[in-house]
């Protein structure tokens, strides 16, 4: 394992995207040689030519897997490179890219799976899970239950699967800058989320929260971070409960750290996640989380420690949970140091990337 790709060929700026170009950035200091594989001009690819990443650059899409063109480039690319191990996350990816580096003898074909939802039972799945892929990463125990929901039937893929959950840098985490960018008025805590706008987010609850707080009296201001194809759905929605002055859409936000180091409370309402990542960077940042009692979240959230977790879709106990930290400072410190110390002694990027290599390797079982 000298030669490692990262394969992305995704158009826009993710979780999975993130996780490339940090994995990338740790085995470099790991002494590998690295290569990232994207699409032109994507923001991966951007990133990994300002990081001085070695890179190969390919549009993939959903039927790329029948363009022979598209399988002679990455065949091309991986005997030339010398690959040995090539690490995906997304399906299109895996089709054409995963059959590539199969045909080209790459040892290892790794796929680090982050969604947390089952996986359809077709002949190409069968094909992918049973003969192209040597390991099978889930970021959560969620994760890898979705896996063998449908799958475990018709494939033999056990001792393919590990939970590796992800990492985050710290010390770079803690550079980031802590000052104030979104004031408030006296008493006014600051209410924090961030994701993609998304039907799978969920952001259209947390108008609803918004406007019950509100009704309570209580002082806050929300802040949603991220794009997506439901903001226009949001907005109107923020418009009919009269909280243009209470709630407000950021966009895309670069720096994670600033952000969550502005925010009081953080708060979390998708219907799924595979791994919470911006749950681990809110207990980074020593901010207490709410979220629902679904998916993976409750193996990041310690119950009435780090955070609340309230059942799906109740609204009312989600925003009695507000309330108390709103209310109850000494709480929110508590809930703050605790999931600090969890995300220090759980979730460091370097010890994630290392549990990665030892896999690939098949140090200490995979």
């Amino acid at each position: 394992m000298k030669n490692i790709c990262f394969f992305n060929t995704t158009g826009f700026w993710g979780g999975g995207e993130k996780l490339h170009l940090e994995y990338a950035l740790q085995f470099i200091e790991k002494h590998y040689n690295v290569f990232i594989v994207a699409s032109k001009d994507s923001p991966l690819c951007k990133k990994a030519l300002e990081h001085n990443i070695k890179l190969f650059e390919i549009k993939l899409q959903n039927f790329s897997f029948l363009n022979i063109y598209k399988y002679i480039l990455l065949f091309r690319f991986f005997k030339r490179e010398k690959i040995d191990t090539v690490v995906f996350t997304t399906s299109p990816d895996i089709k054409a890219g995963g059959i590539s580096a199969k045909i080209a003898n790459v040892k290892n074909i790794v796929y680090l799976r982050g969604l947390a939802v089952p996986i359809k039972n077709t002949i190409s799945n069968r094909i992918l899970f049973n003969n192209i892929l040597t390991h099978i990463v889930a970021n959560s125990l969620e994760t890898k239950r979705t896996i063998f929901k449908n799958l475990s039937k018709s494939i033999k893929i056990e001792e393919k699967v590990k939970v590796i959950y992800h990492g985050i840098e710290l010390a770079l985490f803690d550079k980031s800058s802590k000052e104030k960018n979104f004031h408030s008025v006296k008493d006014e805590l600051i209410i924090g989320n961030a994701g993609r706008l998304t039907s799978q987010k969920r952001q259209k609850d947390l108008i609803k929260i918004a406007y019950t707080l509100k009704e309570k009296g209580v002082k806050f201001k929300m802040l949603i971070a991220g794009t997506g194809e439901l903001r226009p759905e949001i907005e109107k929605l923020i418009a009919e409960y009269k909280l243009k002055q209470d709630v407000i859409l950021l966009g895309f936000v670069e720096d994670m750290g600033n952000f969550m180091h502005n925010l009081d409370i953080f708060v979390l309402t998708s219907s799924w996640e595979g791994f919470g990542y911006v749950i681990v960077e809110a207990m980074a940042a020593s901010k207490p989380v709410v979220a629902y009692n679904i998916s993976s979240n409750p193996e990041i959230i310690r119950e009435n420690q780090t955070g609340f977790l309230v059942d799906y879709l109740d609204l009312d106990m989600f925003c009695q949970k507000i309330e108390l930290l709103v209310r109850d400072e000494n709480e929110r410190i508590r809930f703050g140091k605790n999931g600090r110390m969890i995300a220090e002694k759980y979730f460091q990027l370097n010890d994630k990337v290392t549990e990665l290599e030892n896999c690939i390797l098949n140090k200490n079982g995979a």
